[in-house]
């Protein structure tokens, strides 16, 4: 699995301050940088329209607008991926500091190509998200403004900060439902981690494993449509307490443990387009310990429910797992499903 980045760097400068004695100056700014990474939920194309981007703190605010050629800066999570980056703000000066972050989307309740949208194989349709308000920006009370708010504070210190808001479309992205046609993205699911603080874990499903959950799948009486992914779970979570995602106010039962996030599981291809194994990639993980779990249907997960395996038709379950996953700063782990296997590739 590859993960979204927008890139927001904003390129700190040291002031020059004092006399030409050759003494080397305090700095006063540092290097900001801001990736967005993305898990995906089970969707083709999730297009966020922004629109700004805004640091503040007790000094006030800065306000950076990322329109692009006049028009709203389109980046479809699910494209740009792995290392790829599409830069939203560069060559910016911040004065060192502690700061809190929001970034401004446009959203549309109706489908509407020139706004933020959620395709699927039946079209596209409206996006928005249930926050709103200012933080200093200019225009951010428009009524077709959404706010991606990050109450957790950060430091800008000297030299280069790099971080990341990581957004776990799985836990985040809310298919319509009831009498809404549009999906909904809950600020709530994304998180911003310091890039210095993280490393990635790697890995490919044996064909095996695959055909052995969808078996089981079968046995469970769901349709042969499957949607591989792979959770991460904190450190000595077993398989029978690994849980689905489910709504804040939806609680968790007995010994069952929420996910920390998922990622999809791709197609690897040769030059002549034949598929010849399937992969997944964590790219921004807290250094640590983890579990890691794989299933086949993933696209029953619901975000706002409870699923479990006894569901009638669309059960969710976790198939097979993997144990001691250490994660490192600046390195990247690498575990196959399961941990003998050997890649032809």
């Amino acid at each position: 699995m590859k993960h979204t980045i927008l890139a927001i760097a904003l390129t700190g400068l040291l002031a020059a301050c004092g006399g030409g004695d050759g003494s080397t100056p305090d700095p006063t700014t540092g290097t900001f940088n801001l990736g967005v990474s993305d898990n995906p939920a089970d969707a083709e194309v999730v297009n966020i329209a922004f629109k700004q981007v805004v640091l503040k703190n007790s000094e006030g605010s800065i306000s950076f607008d990322v329109s692009e050629d006049g028009g709203l800066k389109h980046v479809d999570l699910l494209t740009v991926q792995g290392a790829e980056v599409a830069t939203l703000v560069s060559g910016e000066s911040v004065p060192l500091g502690e700061y809190q972050m929001c970034i401004y989307m446009q959203k549309s309740e109706t489908a509407n190509a020139d706004s933020s949208y959620v395709e699927t194989a039946d079209g596209i349709e409206g996006l928005t998200t249930n926050s709103n308000g200012s933080c200093g920006g200019v225009g951010a009370e428009d009524e077709d403004t959404g706010r991606l708010f990050f109450n957790k504070s950060f430091t800008i210190a000297a030299g280069t900060n790099t971080f990341v808001a990581e957004f776990n479309l799985a836990k985040g992205l809310q298919a319509p439902h009831g009498a809404h046609d549009y999906w909904t993205l809950k600020p709530t699911s994304v998180q911003l981690v310091n890039i210095s603080d993280v490393g990635a874990i790697t890995g490919q499903i044996s064909p095996e494993t695959m055909a052995s959950c969808e078996s089981a799948a079968v046995e469970l009486g769901l349709p042969d449509e499957y949607s591989p992914a792979v959770y991460l779970y904190p450190t000595a979570t077993v398989l029978a307490d690994m849980a689905d995602f489910r709504g804040d106010e939806v609680p968790y039962l007995l010994t069952e443990v929420a996910p920390i996030s998922s990622a999809r599981v791709n197609e690897i291809t040769d030059e002549s387009e034949a598929v010849i194994g399937h992969e997944y990639e964590f790219g921004f993980v807290v250094a640590g310990d983890y579990s890691l779990g794989y299933t086949c249907v993933a696209k029953n997960d619901d975000p706002e429910m409870a699923n479990t395996p006894e569901d009638v038709t669309d059960a969710f379950f976790i198939h097979v797992d993997e144990q001691g996953l250490e994660v490192t700063e600046g390195t990247s782990t690498e575990r196959h499903f399961p941990e003998v296997f050997v890649p032809a590739n």
